[in-house]
């Protein structure tokens, strides 16, 4: 498998690694599209949220949870983040492991667009 994602769990590729645990790993977006950007991956591959089975719950709630984690780490658990994930091309996922964008201190718009 050719999945950056996995490569970055693995050590195989680098990243700037805020978080981790049994679950889940968060690292800084290269491209960030706010000051604070951060990707949440679970620490097995699944493509898309459509692949998920009930099995993967642990690893998806994770997730969640880790927001919560990163928004304190940060100090915007009280101000605004927003967590998006992106499901399959027309959505704008490029890395097809899923996925959160953890972003934060911006402004954001609704709807997102």
């Amino acid at each position: 498998m050719d999945c950056i994602f996995c490569k970055i769990i693995k050590r195989e590729a680098n990243a700037q690694i805020v978080f981790e645990n049994e679950f889940v790993t968060a690292f800084k977006d290269i491209k960030p599209d706010a000051p604070i950007h951060f990707l949440i991956i679970p620490n097995i591959h699944i493509a898309t949220l459509n692949d998920t089975k009930p099995e993967h719950a642990k690893f998806l709630s994770e997730i969640l949870l880790t927001a919560k984690v990163l928004a304190a780490q940060n100090h915007v658990l009280e101000d605004s983040y927003r967590l998006v994930f992106n499901t399959n091309k027309l959505a704008c996922q490029s890395v097809f492991h899923i996925h959160a964008h953890f972003l934060a201190n911006r402004s954001f718009k609704w709807p997102p667009g």
